[in-house]
């Protein structure tokens, strides 16, 4: 840039004079050379415009028009208004100058670019799904501790269950050798809550017993006259834990032993010289007589007789224990 200013300093100068000196001779040679001078000047004047265009520098109206006369004026006007048309044929309009097609580079410029865009929302993504990792991690840690921590109370609901049980089954046992009969190495109590018959046996196992099971006829006649005294003056039956619930006629007792002996209730029988009914009586017919509907025994209160019954029906029921 600075050799084109100190070239333009060395030769306009020199135009410059060549112009006032082409000027003077036109004042001395008057006449037939007017019009050779004339176009002498034009190509002085055009020349000098290209090289001030070429070297950017100022256009010069007092050095091309000194006299100030009109016809410099005109040529320097002229002049102006080709400069105004070539500026304005050099600047492009935006409206009609059509759009650059894109070159290789700026396609493949742009897809890096989208490609740069998608790997850092894919880098996100995984920014994000590790902390979704991290965070499922943390939540499987919490829920295999809330696992263990139910898992041990649930062991120790049951080891209080177990222990409750064991308690109320040893408070039974204590009250039922303390509030009832004791027999050898047995307890009875008598409960007169109505139960069905599999029910009993239910709640004499909660309190660490049985439905009673008399195993010879002293215990039947000892049971007999605690519960006569119980019940007195009424005549109640009650629960025993026999039945033939297995096979009809086979009677067992609640631990699966078979029964060795039977307290059966049987009609009155006729006084001496008398007839002999043909028919039962009514109120007091032989035992057992319920067939397959009835197939637990329950025993009278009043004498110890031994009745069959629905086992679905709700009676009093007495219970024993091991001392």
């Amino acid at each position: 840039m600075q050799a084109a200013w100190l070239l333009g300093a060395l030769v306009v100068p020199q135009l410059l004079g060549f112009g006032h000196g082409a000027r003077g001779a036109e004042r001395e040679w008057e006449g037939g050379w007017g019009g050779a001078q004339e176009e002498e000047r034009e190509r002085e004047a055009l020349m000098l415009k290209h090289l001030q265009e070429a070297l950017g520098l100022p256009a010069g109206r007092g050095d091309e028009n000194p006299a100030g006369t009109v016809e410099g004026k005109e040529d320097w006007e002229m002049e102006e208004d080709q400069g105004e048309e070539e500026e304005e044929e050099a600047t492009p309009t935006p409206s009609s100058s059509p759009s650059p097609s894109p070159t290789p580079e700026d396609i493949v410029t742009y897809i890096l670019g989208r490609l740069a865009g998608l790997d850092a929302g894919l880098h996100q993504l995984h920014v994000r799904l590790h902390a979704l990792d991290t965070r499922v991690v943390e939540l499987t840690q919490g829920l295999r501790q809330l696992r263990n921590a139910a898992g041990d109370t649930r062991d120790a609901v049951q080891a209080l269950q177990e222990a409750q049980g064991r308690a109320e089954r040893e408070h039974g046992r204590l009250e039922g050798c303390l509030k009832g009969l004791r027999l050898g190495h047995k307890c009875f109590l008598l409960s007169r809550d109505f139960e069905t018959q599999a029910a009993a046996q239910a709640r004499c196992t909660a309190r660490g017993g049985s439905l009673a099971q008399p195993a010879d006829r002293q215990q039947m006649e000892a049971l007999t006259r605690y519960m006569r005294a119980a019940l007195a003056p009424y005549n109640w039956p009650v629960w025993l834990g026999v039945h033939d619930r297995r096979a009809e006629g086979l009677y067992l007792f609640e631990n699966g032993q078979r029964v060795s002996f039977f307290a059966w209730h049987r009609a009155p029988r006729p006084e001496l010289g008398a007839q002999p009914s043909a028919s039962p009586h009514p109120l007091s017919p032989d035992q057992p007589n319920g067939g397959t509907l009835e197939n637990c025994v329950a025993q009278a209160s009043d004498d110890g007789s031994w009745w069959d019954h629905d086992c679905q029906r709700r009676l009093y029921y007495v219970c024993e224990f091991p001392f």
